[in-house]
């Protein structure tokens, strides 16, 4: 019996993500605004477009990497992506004089540039000599990824204990996500990346909805799935730098919206994923910052109650699955 969602079904479900998404899009420009809408559009209706940027990209990288992966518990910080970013910020804090910190860190157009460069560059070089020159091994590319993870979080969690107690505390606010705070100068060059990376994955996502049906068919159709996988990870890689550059690293806002698209729409078909779980992060990303500001007062962050909530919904599902 095909446990697949009708259109009909589908398409309600999405319907009803729209009108919520538009219902908190609304109640989060119009509150507390006083009828200024001047300041609504240009503060919020700006940070509204990150949160719709980061939303994409990390739907998109995510379920593209869990598909290739096989496995809806890994995400593409798996790969070091995270851990990447923190390196890069330390050593930054680190090795340069005060003054050419200064210049570099305010220059956000070139911290953006730094970090997306260094993500891609890494990943590239990875995914050569392991997927070309180790017979396409996806496993131990994530192997890999997590002991390269882990040495670049020890390489910062040491060169950290060294840094003045003031240089430490500047270094947090840098590594921890913030969607208060998103540089909207970056938005247009962050809507360049994300239109070729987020539109390559919605043309080939027919061919990723074959993957599923293992690697001898999808051969047997027609596709190169070795060059196919290269390609994949060479645009999740971009999708993950660019959310990452843009507003920090966060770790388990693409597995919870990817999780909550497979239990709602349950089709392997990526593009109804795609939309669904897009869909979900912004809700999630709007209404989270919705609360935070108006609700908590700004006591905690969103990327605080996203770790969080991520962190309890990965275990449940792991207990979940267990039984």
């Amino acid at each position: 019996m095909d446990k697949r969602l009708s259109k009909p079904n589908t398409r309600i479900i999405w319907s009803i993500l729209v009108v919520a998404v538009i219902m908190m899009t609304v109640l989060f420009l119009t509150y507390n605004t006083y009828g200024n809408w001047e300041f609504a559009l240009n503060y919020r209706g700006k940070k509204m477009l990150a949160f719709i940027f980061v939303a994409i990209s990390t739907s998109f990288a995510t379920i593209s990497f869990q598909t290739l992966a096989n496995n809806h518990f890994l995400t593409p910080s798996i790969l070091g992506f995270d851990s990447l970013y923190t390196l890069i910020h330390t050593v930054l804090f680190f090795f340069m004089g005060e003054q050419a910190k200064i210049a570099l860190l305010s220059n956000q157009l070139v911290m953006f540039f730094v970090n997306v460069s260094l993500m891609i560059v890494l990943s590239t070089t990875l995914f050569y000599f392991l997927l070309k020159k180790q017979g396409n091994n996806l496993y131990l590319l994530l192997m890999v990824g997590m002991i390269l993870g882990t040495l670049f979080g020890s390489i910062s969690t040491f060169l950290q204990v060294l840094l003045d107690p003031n240089e430490f505390d500047k270094l947090q606010g840098k590594l921890f996500a913030s969607f208060a705070n998103v540089n909207t100068t970056l938005l247009t060059l962050a809507f360049v990346f994300l239109f070729f990376g987020a539109g390559y994955l919605w043309m080939v996502a027919k061919k990723m909805d074959v993957l599923h049906l293992g690697k001898d068919v999808a051969t047997n159709l027609g596709i190169n799935v070795n060059r196919f996988q290269w390609q994949l990870l060479f645009v999740i890689s971009l999708l993950v730098a660019v959310s990452t550059a843009l507003v920090g690293p966060i770790t388990f806002l693409g597995f919870i919206v990817a999780n909550i698209s497979y239990q709602l729409f349950n089709t392997y078909k990526h593009r109804t994923l795609f939309i669904g779980s897009t869909l979900i992060a912004i809700l999630m990303l709007i209404g989270g910052q919705f609360l935070v500001e108006q609700v908590f007062k700004w006591n905690t962050t969103l990327s605080v109650v996203i770790e969080f909530s991520g962190g309890v919904y990965f275990v449940g599902k792991l207990l979940k699955e267990r039984k």
